[in-house]
């Protein structure tokens, strides 16, 4: 699947919602484009994919809002909303905060938030100019997944 076509694809699924297949996400992925850690600074509101992972639905229950990247160095993973609404950086929830790096994820090198409490790696690849897809991986993940996937949007 050539970039144009996983863009279309992508904004269809979105738009449609419900459980998405994951087997289609990692076409999808395949035909995007990487990005540069420097090219996605900024705060990004997150939304999750539902391919049936274990996680869907569990960042809906902690106010899950997205993540901001203020730095390659300061990233923060998991903004959430407290109980009157306020955005906070859960660090408890993520085990610390998190930096950004290029990593090689399925043979290509792409911006990729390693959190620094624990053993998981957020990648990213451009679906267009204010929206990221992601896939979270980390050590106790097979080689084939299962993965969670989610979208990021830029906050305007």
């Amino acid at each position: 699947m050539d970039a144009s076509t996983a863009r279309v694809r992508f904004s269809e699924l979105r738009r449609q919602g419900g459980r998405v297949s994951a087997a289609e996400l990692d076409e999808i992925w395949a035909g995007l484009d990487t990005v540069r850690p420097e090219e996605i600074l900024g705060e990004w509101r997150g939304s999750a994919l539902d391919t049936g992972h274990p996680l869907n639905g569990q960042l809906d229950r902690v106010r899950w809002y997205g993540k901001t990247f203020v730095t390659r160095t300061d990233a923060k993973p998991l903004i959430c909303r407290n109980d009157t609404g306020e955005l906070y950086s859960n660090t408890a929830l993520g085990k610390g905060e998190a930096s950004l790096w290029v990593v090689e994820f399925r043979g290509e090198s792409t911006a990729t938030m390693v959190y620094d409490g624990q053993p998981v790696f957020d990648h990213f690849k451009r679906a267009d100019d204010d929206t990221l897809m992601g896939i979270m991986n980390g050590k106790n993940v097979p080689a084939d997944g299962p993965f969670f996937y989610f979208v990021l949007e830029r906050v305007a």
